[in-house]
């Protein structure tokens, strides 16, 4: 490398050098020292082979398998630059060894090195000088000692034991420490040995080969304390080997050699020298020897010991093949000899001579001073002569041995010296950096294993916790499908035992058995959130055992004690006849466990979130887990949970949530809620109209969970955006963000929706019986025979709450409220609330599931009798008088009438004033349930209630609720009641935390504020529409007559101002239809009736005009014809066909295929083509939508099925599971085809009838519900209609008329004197419109089937009826072919209206 690098390069080294701190020079020096000590390795090199020819190999002693350790270090030095560790026998004889030619003293290669090293940068004076002088005395030193060698050999050693480690080697591997009796620069000693005069060379070979190893090669050896090694022989010569290097600078004895080869592979030696016990590279005691400034002169030279010519074995030497070998005889030419061994070193050393003569001949002095170089002396030897003997005779001269000693040798000196401390610092630099890496290495090594231990400890642990935790949901995923499934296969297995085993199934009773029918009240809820629906309820009974319990309590006679017995043990015996049909456990618990890879395709996805929570449900709160997937939510309830187990499990058998799982496209809002008064709570409600209620540990887990749930908001009906903040709103948030109130103020909404709105957003809820919604007393008259509901007495004041209507109650109420003295507890007025779960189940006590929570809470028995809601009137009075009883109403009393009937005979008890407590008995003045409600529900509605109901709102809801204002009206209640009166997490002590929620549970909760600021009142309806009283224009506002003159079978007013082209869909008996332009600008004048056929100018102010394909004279009629693939056993009639809300579409029924098919409006092409009856299909039914939602259409078939179909909006046509249409539900039950159907999403039911048969309710579930009996003499139902209320009006053969509720109850019947071809109800049920052969539309009261109104006489029979979506305007198809428009105003028969007309 340095060959390369520093010889046949010219760079400059100075930056170099003073990046790494050198002194100038310094790179050059370091090169000088490494050739020197790769000159002194050859030479050894050279002494070694003569050896080894001359002994013939070494002898090694017996028994031993190691040469001594001398000669071992020797062979480590010289193999340091050998290719690989072989033999060094075996090396020395390759071409690899640097060694050419053993003869010379030094190589060709390191004679080159030397000059190069002079001149190489020879412009510097300084540094060159001091190198020729540091070059020449080394040179000079070698060549005294070679010419020695040559005068004096060394002897043979042949069969001579190896030397002692305390020994000399031969003469030949040393210089004498004297050139004729030149004195030697002392070396202070090491480990505090006395100083030792040491040669010349001794100093120069160890020096060199310390710096070799230390400094120049870069070893791990340098790392090695340095000591001068000398020994001494006879005490006379001071002998220095070559090569000794470190180890002799380091170890006491000459021994201990050190080991510098670079790529020694072999087995390491035992140590020779056991007498300095100093291990290797151990640091030595002393310091670096240093050479003092101004040497001690010693003239004091000795003789090296010679060994006799003749004992060297001359045979020996010459037995190598093809080696050069001195002749070892005396006699031989010593010239030539000289020639040989000097002859390349001595041009050299005349050329440094000559080039440095200036510098060198007044360096080098005599012993007087005197020029030893001066011109015409020495320097003539040097330029002119070429005899090596004459050169080594001048040098070994005495005058020029005590010169180079004097001034050459501290030139050498100090270049070793230099070595010296790098090296030194060298080694105190690896060490640091070594120490450095160690430290840094135990650093990283300790991290390693504290981060070894942390992955094991935290992260493995952690890891292991999580896989755990999922296994344990995957497992709890797994187990909660299969309950979930095995609840919905107990459901399917009830509907399929329902269908099969009504009396209109298969396995149908016998109509003579009059089996106990038991019912219960349904969850789905109406657009109003009204819950009017009942079903089948399997769990049923009459409560024998409450009835037993209560009449041991209670203290009833013995007669009625035996008959509850009988009763109760009658009913064990039909329980246990029922067993098999009304078991729900199709699996046991191991079968459950069982695997089956079915049950668990419905696990989609990872779990998003899943969290301990508590199902909320009327009379049960079960804790469980809540699992959110990607697209779905579940419920597994806890079975295992102490608190489940408290619950009834009567009351358990009515929640349908405990194995709960929900996709998200099924959830339609999300509402924050109260729990126990904390915000930790949430309400979804669904696609199916029913709602799911949830509490969490936090609000933080309520807040993960909003945002885990798809982005619905409070949904659509508030006018707030669908986003998770609003789901996240507070009730006052959501009050300022809805737009409810001005829809109320605007009268766009009525009062009970208003009311329901409120209780909505304040937290009120079905799910939780302590907040159940609250509704006001209203009327305050339920004693008279009549009821005026114009009279203003008979209506409560609102302004003030139930608790402050009477007087001297108020009275009572505030002295206690300034009278409370109590440190801890705030005053109040009131101790009880005006919502209570136990007032809500006393309300419902005649209707499951609320019986079976009654007694639940009641420890399984009635209360006492007077205390059960048994009159109307009483309850009333109670709030009156009674001072514990403040409460307010539920929304129950103002639309479900079968909360007044005890429809299950429950034994209820006797009451010493009224007798027996069986249904409740209604004001006088209500003839009926159904009449007390609706009657209650129009009070509601009044003008007088909605004068002043803003003034109740703010009791309840708004800024009178709490604070210095609900003091001023005497409406303060117990401070438990109120929200944030409490933080249950904050109370450590179980018992207490018990006792509170016990407190919250039993005596009510307040609403949440919602207003802090009086409640806006609501509109007049004067003024609203000033001119809503004003004189009405003549009935007929016009007649529009079709050129075909086939009958108008059916008509659709889809007249909505929101569509693109608002339109009258009319169809012909002919198939012909038309799409008649409706004129939303239209406003009714005082002139006559108007035809289709006047100017242009009278037809512009027209509300219908003619569709234009039509009204051409050329027109081409298969434009407006759907065909002529009709069956013609179906006659067309109204129900054969329905439009979509914009009227694009039209669907027909009749086909001789047992198709319908959709047509596009605009160019009379089937758009698709549906199958699925067995039978032509008779008739056709579409749900109530707006004009972007989907719907359901109903087809009815002569093959006595109905089958429900769901049409998107979006991609316009009926859709299914596939590809292919498929229907949503099989209706079942007829015995005979089909002949009307009608169909209310919102209600979730489909009333059907048959030619023969019955009238029929399913669900859209499919489910058969009841069945609507026609009164005596009343036979083929052939119209049916039902209004947003339940009310189900059905139209028979001969002018027949009987309607009925949604839950099978029949109201009224009528028989008409006209024979009813088609039938209409008003948006609110109240109006019932009909049209007959005679050709008179007639105008009814639906719940009294009072005839109200006949408009005139048309001139042919009327077949479909038709109202504008403002119920402004009266449709009507006639058989002629004609369109007559009536003006209608239906506030000429409102009670509070009428009298104004």
């Amino acid at each position: 490398m340095a060959n390369v690098l520093i010889f046949a390069s010219s760079l400059n080294f100075s930056e170099l050098q003073s990046e790494k701190n050198m002194s100038n020079g310094g790179i050059l020096r370091q090169c000088l020292r490494l050739v020197c000590t790769s000159a002194v390795r050859n030479c050894l090199e050279c002494k070694e082979r003569i050896r080894i020819h001359q002994s013939g190999g070494y002898c090694l002693a017996a028994g031993t398998t190691a040469m001594p350790s001398k000669v071992a270090h020797l062979h480590s030095l010289i193999r340091g630059v050998q290719a690989s560790p072989r033999n060094i026998v075996e090396n020395l004889v390759t071409q690899n060894s640097p060694v050419k030619d053993p003869e010379k003293l030094l190589q060709d290669m390191d004679v080159n090195r030397l000059r190069a090293v002079i001149y190489r940068d020879i412009e510097e004076t300084k540094q060159a000088q001091f190198l020729s002088l540091a070059i020449v005395y080394f040179i000079s030193v070698l060549m005294v000692s070679k010419y020695r060698d040559i005068l004096e050999p060394p002897p043979t050693p042949s069969s001579s034991p190896i030397p002692n480690a305390g020994e000399q080697s031969v003469s030949s591997d040393c210089v004498t420490g004297s050139l004729n009796g030149s004195s030697i620069v002392p070396i202070p000693g090491i480990d505090g040995e006395e100083d030792r005069s040491d040669t010349f060379n001794h100093d120069s070979a160890n020096e060199i080969e310390s710096t070799d190893e230390g400094s120049l090669s870069g070893s791990t050896k340098s790392e090695e304390p340095m000591s001068d090694g000398s020994s001494q022989k006879s005490g006379e010569d001071v002998i220095q080997h070559y090569g000794s290097g470190d180890a002799a600078e380091e170890k006491k004895g000459e021994d201990s050699w050190t080991d510098v080869s670079l790529n020694d592979e072999s087995e390491p030696r035992p140590r020779t020298d056991e007498k300095d016990g100093m291990d290797r590279g151990e640091k030595p005691q002393g310091q670096i020897s240093v050479l003092s400034g101004s040497p001690m002169h010693n003239n004091t030279g000795g003789n090296s010991s010679s060994i006799p010519r003749d004992e060297l074995n001359i045979k020996s030497l010459m037995t190598a093949e093809g080696f050069p070998l001195p002749t070892p005889a005396r006699e031989s030419n010593l010239t030539q000899k000289l020639e040989a061994a000097l002859g390349s070193v001595c041009p050299l050393l005349r050329e440094i001579m000559v080039d440095f003569a200036p510098f060198l001949s007044k360096t080098l002095l005599g012993s007087h001073g005197q020029e030893l170089l001066s011109e015409g002396k020495g320097i003539t030897s040097f330029k002119h002569s070429t005899s090596v003997v004459e050169l080594v005779m001048l040098l070994c001269s005495q005058e020029w041995q005590n010169s180079l000693q004097k001034h050459a040798g501290l030139a050498f000196i100090e270049l070793i010296n230099e070595g010296r401390l790098l090296s030194h610092a060298m080694k105190d630099h690896i060490v640091r950096v070594a120490n450095e890496a160690e430290f840094i290495l135990n650093r990283m090594r300790a991290d390693d294993v504290l981060k070894h231990a942390e992955f094991e400890q935290t992260l493995c642990a952690q890891t292991v916790i999580e896989r755990k935790e999922e296994e344990k949901m995957c497992d709890h995923l797994i187990t909660a499908a299969r309950r979930r499934d095995n609840v919905i296969a107990s459901r399917v297995l009830e509907k399929t035992i329902n269908i099969i085993s009504n009396k209109h199934g298969a396995w149908g009773q016998d109509p003579g058995v009059d089996a106990p029918e038991y019912w219960r009240l349904d969850a789905w809820e109406d657009d109003a959130r009204r819950r009017k629906r009942f079903v089948h309820n399997p769990w049923g009974s009459s409560h024998p055992e409450a009835t037993l319990k209560s009449s041991h309590e209670n203290g009833a006679p013995d007669d009625a004690m035996l008959q509850a017995k009988e009763e109760f043990h009658s009913q064990l015996a039909a329980n246990r006849s029922q067993q098999p049909l009304q078991s729900n456990d199709l699996m046991d618990d191991n079968e459950l466990l069982s695997d089956d890879r079915e049950l668990d395709l419905d696990l989609v996805g990872p779990v998003n979130i899943s969290s301990k929570g508590h199902l909320i449900s009327p009379g049960v709160v079960a804790p469980g887990i809540v699992s959110i997937t990607s697209n779905e939510l579940y419920f597994e309830v806890d079975e295992d949970d102490p608190e489940f187990s408290k619950v009834d499990p009567e009351v358990l058998k009515y929640c349908d949530h405990l194995h709960g799982k929900w996709y998200f496209s099924e959830i339609r809002a999300i509402f924050s809620r109260h729990y126990l008064l904390q915000n930790v709570a949430i309400e979804i409600f669904l696609a199916s109209r029913t709602s799911v209620m949830f509490a969490f540990p936090d609000q933080a887990t309520v807040k993960k969970v909003i945002k885990a749930l798809p982005r619905v908001g409070v949904g659509i009906k508030y006018g707030i955006p669908q986003t998770r903040r609003a789901s996240m709103m507070s009730p006052r948030q959501l009050m300022r963000a809805s737009n409810m109130t001005q829809k109320w103020q605007r009268r766009e909404i009525s009062n009970f929706e208003y009311l329901m709105f409120l209780n909505t957003i304040a937290g009120r809820t079905y799910n939780d019986l302590n907040q159940y919604p609250v509704f006001p007393w209203i009327l305050t008259n339920y004693d008279s025979k009549e009821l005026d509901l114009g009279l203003s007495s008979n209506y409560r004041d609102l302004s003030k709450p139930a608790g402050a209507l009477n007087p001297s109650r108020r009275a009572y109420f505030e002295e206690r409220y300034n009278s409370w003295e109590h440190e801890s507890i705030p005053p109040f007025h009131y101790g009880s609330h005006y919502s209570t779960a136990a007032f809500t189940l006393n309300w419902l006590l005649r209707l499951e599931p609320f019986t079976t929570m009654f007694l639940a809470l009641q420890s399984g028995k009635f209360d006492h009798p007077n205390r059960l809601f048994s009159s109307i009137s009483m309850a009333w009075k109670n709030c009156q008088r009674d001072t514990s009883d403040v409460k307010e109403l539920i929304p129950e009393l103002f639309y479900l009438p079968e909360m007044f009937t005890n429809a299950h005979q429950y034994k209820l008890g006797s009451q010493d004033e009224t007798g027996v407590v069986d249904h409740v008995q209604l004001p006088t003045w209500a003839s009926s349930p159904d009449e007390f409600v609706r009657i209650h529900r129009m009070a509601l509605e009044s003008e007088i209630v909605s004068c002043q109901l803003h003034q109740w709102i703010d009791l309840i809801f708004g800024y009178k609720q709490k604070g210095p204002e609900a003091i001023r009206a005497t409406n303060v209640f117990y401070y438990l009641t109120y929200e944030g009166s409490v933080d249950l997490d904050a109370v450590n002590d179980h018992i207490m935390l018990e006792a509170i929620e016990n407190q919250i549970r039993s005596f009510g909760q307040t609403p949440s504020q919602l207003l802090m600021e009086p409640h806006p009142p609501r509109s007049s309806a004067m003024h609203l529409t000033p001119m809503m009283f004003s004189t009405v224009p003549d009935d007929v506002c016009m007649v529009m007559k079709f050129l075909s003159n086939s009958p108008i079978c059916h008509i659709s007013a889809n007249s909505y101002p929101q569509l693109p082209q608002p339109s009258v869909v009319t169809v012909t008996a002919s198939q012909n239809f038309a799409v008649n332009k409706w004129n939303s600008n239209y406003s009714a004048s005082m002139h006559s009736p108007s035809f289709a056929e006047s100017t242009p100018s009278i037809a512009a102010n027209l509300p219908l005009i003619m569709d234009p394909v039509l009204a051409q004279v050329n027109n081409h009629m298969p434009k407006r014809h759907l065909g002529d693939n009709f069956s013609q056993k179906v006659k067309m009639r109204a129900n054969c066909f329905v439009t979509t809300v914009d009227s694009k579409f039209l669907i027909a029924c009749g086909f001789w295929d047992h198709s319908f098919r959709v047509f596009s409006t605009e160019s009379a092409k089937i758009v698709q083509i549906v199958f699925g009856h067995f039978g032509v299909i008779t008739c056709l039914g579409r749900s109530e939508c707006n004009i972007t939602s989907d719907c359901y259409v109903a087809s009815g078939s002569a093959d006595c099925t109905v089958l429900l179909w769901h049409w998107n909006a979006r991609c316009q046509a009926i859709v299914g599971d596939g590809d292919h249409p498929t229907p949503r539900a099989t209706l079942t039950g007829h015995d005979s085809p089909v002949t009307a159907l009608v169909i209310s999403a919102e209600l979730g039911l489909v009333v059907s009838s048959s030619e023969y048969g019955p009238v029929l309710v399913h669900t859209t579930f499919g489910d058969l519900l009841r069945t609507l009996e026609a009164p005596n003499g009343y036979r083929g139902p052939e119209n049916v209609i039902m209004s947003r209320e339940g009310i189900v009006v059905v139209g028979y053969e001969k002018g027949n008329i009987a309607a009925f509720t949604m839950n099978g109850r029949r109201l009224r019947h009528h028989s008409h004197h006209d024979t009813i071809q088609c039938m209409l109800l008003s948006r609110d049920g109240e109006y019932l419109i009909t049209g007959g052969d005679k050709g008179i539309v007639e105008v009814w009261r639906t719940f009294s089937l009072a005839l109200l109104y006949a408009f005139p006489a048309c001139d042919s029979a009327v077949k479909s009826i038709a109202l504008s979506h403002d119920h402004r305007f009266l449709l009507t198809g006639l058989a002629t072919g004609s369109i007559v428009v009536f003006h209608i105003d239906f506030n000429r028969w409102h009670h509070e209206f009428q009298h104004r007309y």
